[in-house]
Protein backbone atom coordinates (compact mmCIF):
# COMPACT_ATOMS: atom_id res chain seq x y z
CA UNK A 1 0.00 0.00 0.00
CA UNK A 2 2.71 2.39 1.02
CA UNK A 3 4.72 1.36 -2.01
CA UNK A 4 1.84 2.32 -4.34
CA UNK A 5 1.49 5.75 -2.78
CA UNK A 6 5.19 6.41 -3.22
CA UNK A 7 5.01 5.51 -6.94
CA UNK A 8 2.01 7.83 -7.49
CA UNK A 9 3.84 10.66 -5.68
CA UNK A 10 6.92 10.24 -7.90
CA UNK A 11 4.79 10.26 -11.09
CA UNK A 12 3.09 13.50 -10.02
CA UNK A 13 6.46 15.18 -9.33
CA UNK A 14 7.71 14.17 -12.79
CA UNK A 15 4.61 15.62 -14.49
CA UNK A 16 4.98 18.93 -12.62
CA UNK A 17 8.64 19.15 -13.65
CA UNK A 18 7.78 18.60 -17.33
CA UNK A 19 5.10 21.32 -17.22
CA UNK A 20 7.50 23.84 -15.65
CA UNK A 21 10.20 23.18 -18.26
CA UNK A 22 7.71 23.58 -21.13
CA UNK A 23 6.34 26.88 -19.86
CA UNK A 24 9.84 28.36 -19.48
CA UNK A 25 10.62 27.59 -23.12
CA UNK A 26 7.65 29.55 -24.48
CA UNK A 27 8.55 33.03 -25.89
CA UNK A 28 6.72 36.14 -24.85
CA UNK A 29 5.22 37.84 -27.92
CA UNK A 30 7.84 40.13 -29.43
CA UNK A 31 10.64 38.82 -27.15
CA UNK A 32 13.97 38.29 -29.00
CA UNK A 33 12.07 38.61 -32.26
CA UNK A 34 13.97 40.24 -35.15
CA UNK A 35 11.99 42.95 -36.94
CA UNK A 36 11.24 41.72 -40.44
CA UNK A 37 10.76 43.84 -43.54
CA UNK A 38 7.16 44.54 -44.46
CA UNK A 39 5.69 42.28 -47.09
CA UNK A 40 2.88 42.93 -49.46
CA UNK A 41 0.41 40.24 -50.45
CA UNK A 42 2.52 39.46 -53.51
CA UNK A 43 5.41 38.42 -51.27
CA UNK A 44 7.68 41.26 -52.49
CA UNK A 45 9.80 42.80 -49.72
CA UNK A 46 9.04 46.53 -49.24
CA UNK A 47 12.00 48.57 -47.96
CA UNK A 48 11.49 51.87 -46.13
CA UNK A 49 12.53 54.77 -48.42
CA UNK A 50 15.41 56.91 -47.02
CA UNK A 51 14.62 60.53 -46.20
CA UNK A 52 15.63 62.75 -49.11
CA UNK A 53 17.90 65.79 -48.57
CA UNK A 54 16.73 69.29 -49.40
CA UNK A 55 17.28 69.96 -53.13
CA UNK A 56 20.09 72.45 -53.89
CA UNK A 57 19.25 75.79 -55.47
CA UNK A 58 19.24 75.73 -59.26
CA UNK A 59 22.62 76.96 -60.48
CA UNK A 60 23.14 78.21 -64.00
CA UNK A 61 26.10 79.80 -65.83
CA UNK A 62 26.04 83.60 -65.65
CA UNK A 63 26.26 85.30 -69.03
CA UNK A 64 29.39 87.48 -69.12
CA UNK A 65 29.93 89.23 -72.44
CA UNK A 66 33.66 89.62 -73.00
CA UNK A 67 35.33 92.43 -74.97
CA UNK A 68 37.71 91.89 -77.86
CA UNK A 69 41.15 90.64 -76.72
CA UNK A 70 43.96 93.14 -77.32
CA UNK A 71 46.89 90.77 -76.75
CA UNK A 72 47.48 87.04 -76.41
CA UNK A 73 49.46 85.26 -73.71
CA UNK A 74 51.37 86.57 -70.72
CA UNK A 75 54.48 88.72 -71.43
CA UNK A 76 57.64 87.34 -69.89
CA UNK A 77 59.03 90.70 -68.76
CA UNK A 78 56.55 91.29 -65.91
CA UNK A 79 58.58 90.85 -62.73
CA UNK A 80 55.97 90.77 -59.98
CA UNK A 81 56.10 88.48 -56.93
CA UNK A 82 53.24 86.14 -56.11
CA UNK A 83 51.91 86.35 -59.67
CA UNK A 84 49.06 84.06 -60.67
CA UNK A 85 49.93 81.67 -63.50
CA UNK A 86 47.83 82.05 -66.65
CA UNK A 87 45.12 79.44 -67.04
CA UNK A 88 46.08 78.80 -70.66
CA UNK A 89 42.47 78.35 -71.74
CA UNK A 90 39.14 80.19 -71.46
CA UNK A 91 37.88 80.66 -67.94
CA UNK A 92 35.27 78.06 -66.92
CA UNK A 93 31.67 79.24 -66.68
CA UNK A 94 30.70 80.63 -63.29
CA UNK A 95 27.55 79.15 -61.77
CA UNK A 96 25.08 81.19 -59.76
CA UNK A 97 21.40 80.90 -58.79
CA UNK A 98 18.93 81.34 -61.64
CA UNK A 99 17.91 84.97 -62.08
CA UNK A 100 21.36 86.38 -61.26
CA UNK A 101 22.14 89.50 -63.33
CA UNK A 102 24.61 92.39 -63.45
CA UNK A 103 23.02 94.62 -60.82
CA UNK A 104 25.74 97.30 -61.17
CA UNK A 105 24.85 98.34 -64.72
CA UNK A 106 24.03 102.07 -64.82
CA UNK A 107 24.20 102.40 -61.02
CA UNK A 108 25.62 105.52 -59.33
CA UNK A 109 29.35 105.49 -58.67
CA UNK A 110 31.75 107.75 -56.78
CA UNK A 111 35.52 107.88 -56.40
CA UNK A 112 38.27 109.12 -54.11
CA UNK A 113 39.53 111.03 -57.17
CA UNK A 114 36.68 113.41 -57.95
CA UNK A 115 38.38 114.75 -61.09
CA UNK A 116 39.77 111.84 -63.12
CA UNK A 117 42.74 112.53 -65.37
CA UNK A 118 40.96 110.83 -68.28
CA UNK A 119 37.28 109.97 -68.67
CA UNK A 120 34.31 110.17 -66.32
CA UNK A 121 33.75 107.98 -63.28
CA UNK A 122 30.29 106.98 -64.57
CA UNK A 123 32.01 105.04 -67.36
CA UNK A 124 32.85 102.28 -64.88
CA UNK A 125 29.26 101.00 -64.92
CA UNK A 126 28.19 101.98 -68.46
CA UNK A 127 28.55 98.50 -69.99
CA UNK A 128 31.49 99.38 -72.30
CA UNK A 129 34.35 96.92 -71.63
CA UNK A 130 36.45 97.57 -74.73
CA UNK A 131 40.08 98.63 -74.30
CA UNK A 132 40.00 101.39 -76.89
CA UNK A 133 40.80 104.99 -76.01
CA UNK A 134 37.74 106.68 -74.61
CA UNK A 135 36.52 103.52 -72.84
CA UNK A 136 38.52 103.80 -69.61
CA UNK A 137 38.86 106.11 -66.62
CA UNK A 138 42.29 107.16 -65.38
CA UNK A 139 42.56 108.08 -61.70
CA UNK A 140 45.50 109.72 -59.95
CA UNK A 141 48.44 107.94 -58.31
CA UNK A 142 48.68 106.24 -54.92
CA UNK A 143 45.72 104.39 -53.37
CA UNK A 144 42.45 105.29 -55.10
CA UNK A 145 38.99 103.77 -54.82
CA UNK A 146 35.67 103.61 -56.66
CA UNK A 147 32.36 102.87 -54.90
CA UNK A 148 29.20 101.53 -56.56
CA UNK A 149 25.80 102.06 -54.95
CA UNK A 150 23.55 99.13 -55.89
CA UNK A 151 20.51 101.03 -54.56
CA UNK A 152 19.48 98.28 -52.13
CA UNK A 153 20.96 95.28 -50.37
CA UNK A 154 21.77 92.41 -52.71
CA UNK A 155 23.08 88.88 -52.51
CA UNK A 156 26.31 89.12 -54.50
CA UNK A 157 27.70 86.01 -56.16
CA UNK A 158 30.44 87.38 -58.42
CA UNK A 159 32.27 90.62 -59.17
CA UNK A 160 34.12 91.06 -62.46
CA UNK A 161 36.44 94.02 -63.01
CA UNK A 162 38.49 95.26 -65.93
CA UNK A 163 41.19 97.79 -64.97
CA UNK A 164 43.00 98.07 -68.31
CA UNK A 165 43.52 95.31 -70.84
CA UNK A 166 44.94 97.17 -73.82
CA UNK A 167 48.32 95.82 -72.75
CA UNK A 168 49.46 93.34 -70.13
CA UNK A 169 49.61 94.95 -66.70
CA UNK A 170 49.45 93.99 -63.05
CA UNK A 171 47.61 96.30 -60.65
CA UNK A 172 48.77 96.48 -57.05
CA UNK A 173 46.95 96.66 -53.73
CA UNK A 174 43.69 95.49 -55.27
CA UNK A 175 41.06 95.21 -52.54
CA UNK A 176 37.31 94.70 -53.00
CA UNK A 177 34.88 95.19 -50.13
CA UNK A 178 31.10 95.07 -49.68
CA UNK A 179 29.17 96.99 -47.00
CA UNK A 180 25.69 98.08 -45.96
CA UNK A 181 26.52 101.81 -45.79
CA UNK A 182 28.36 104.32 -47.97
CA UNK A 183 30.92 105.04 -45.22
CA UNK A 184 31.88 101.36 -45.01
CA UNK A 185 31.27 101.06 -41.29
CA UNK A 186 28.39 98.56 -41.15
CA UNK A 187 28.80 94.93 -42.17
CA UNK A 188 32.07 95.48 -44.08
CA UNK A 189 33.23 92.30 -45.78
CA UNK A 190 36.39 91.86 -47.87
CA UNK A 191 35.93 89.55 -50.85
CA UNK A 192 39.37 90.09 -52.45
CA UNK A 193 42.72 91.44 -51.21
CA UNK A 194 46.14 91.09 -52.85
CA UNK A 195 47.75 93.89 -50.82
CA UNK A 196 50.62 91.86 -49.35
CA UNK A 197 52.21 94.65 -47.31
CA UNK A 198 49.08 96.47 -46.06
CA UNK A 199 49.98 99.60 -47.98
CA UNK A 200 46.25 100.35 -48.42
CA UNK A 201 45.71 100.08 -44.66
CA UNK A 202 42.96 97.49 -45.02
CA UNK A 203 44.90 94.48 -43.78
CA UNK A 204 47.36 92.08 -45.37
CA UNK A 205 45.78 90.09 -48.19
CA UNK A 206 46.47 86.55 -49.33
CA UNK A 207 45.11 86.72 -52.89
CA UNK A 208 47.56 86.66 -55.79
CA UNK A 209 48.56 89.33 -58.27
CA UNK A 210 47.20 88.73 -61.77
CA UNK A 211 47.75 90.00 -65.31
CA UNK A 212 44.92 92.05 -66.79
CA UNK A 213 43.21 90.38 -69.77
CA UNK A 214 40.00 90.83 -71.74
CA UNK A 215 38.34 88.26 -69.46
CA UNK A 216 38.64 90.62 -66.52
CA UNK A 217 39.19 89.42 -62.96
CA UNK A 218 36.29 87.34 -61.65
CA UNK A 219 35.89 87.27 -57.88
CA UNK A 220 33.69 84.65 -56.23
CA UNK A 221 31.73 86.68 -53.67
CA UNK A 222 29.97 83.59 -52.29
CA UNK A 223 26.58 85.24 -51.87
CA UNK A 224 27.77 87.99 -49.54
CA UNK A 225 25.08 90.58 -48.76
CA UNK A 226 25.49 94.32 -49.08
CA UNK A 227 24.44 97.49 -50.89
CA UNK A 228 27.79 99.15 -51.63
CA UNK A 229 30.81 97.71 -53.47
CA UNK A 230 34.16 99.48 -53.14
CA UNK A 231 37.28 98.72 -55.19
CA UNK A 232 40.78 99.88 -54.28
CA UNK A 233 44.05 99.88 -56.24
CA UNK A 234 47.47 101.45 -55.89
CA UNK A 235 49.12 101.84 -59.27
CA UNK A 236 50.30 99.19 -61.69
CA UNK A 237 53.40 97.55 -63.14
CA UNK A 238 53.72 100.27 -65.84
CA UNK A 239 53.11 103.44 -63.81
CA UNK A 240 51.63 104.79 -60.57
CA UNK A 241 48.20 105.60 -62.01
CA UNK A 242 44.94 103.70 -61.54
CA UNK A 243 42.49 102.71 -64.26
CA UNK A 244 39.02 101.22 -64.65
CA UNK A 245 37.23 100.16 -67.79
CA UNK A 246 34.24 98.39 -66.29
CA UNK A 247 32.98 96.69 -63.12
CA UNK A 248 30.11 94.21 -63.08
CA UNK A 249 28.40 92.91 -59.96
CA UNK A 250 26.35 89.76 -60.40
CA UNK A 251 23.64 89.22 -57.82
CA UNK A 252 19.97 89.28 -56.83
CA UNK A 253 17.96 91.54 -54.57
CA UNK A 254 18.18 90.28 -50.99
CA UNK A 255 14.98 88.83 -49.59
Amino acid sequence: MKKGLIVKFLVILALVGVMMIGSSCKKTPGENATEQPKEENSGTVVQEAPEEAEPAADLVPIDIELPKPMFVGTPQNIQVPNLEKPLGKPRPAFLAPAGTTNVAFGKPISSSDEEPIIGEIEMITDGDKEAADGSYVELGPFIQDATIDLGAKHEIYAIVMWHFHKQARVYFDVVVQVADDADFVSNVQTVFNNDHDNSAGLGIGTDMHYVETSEGKLIDAKGVRGRYVRLYSGGNSNNDLNHYIEVEVYGKAAQ
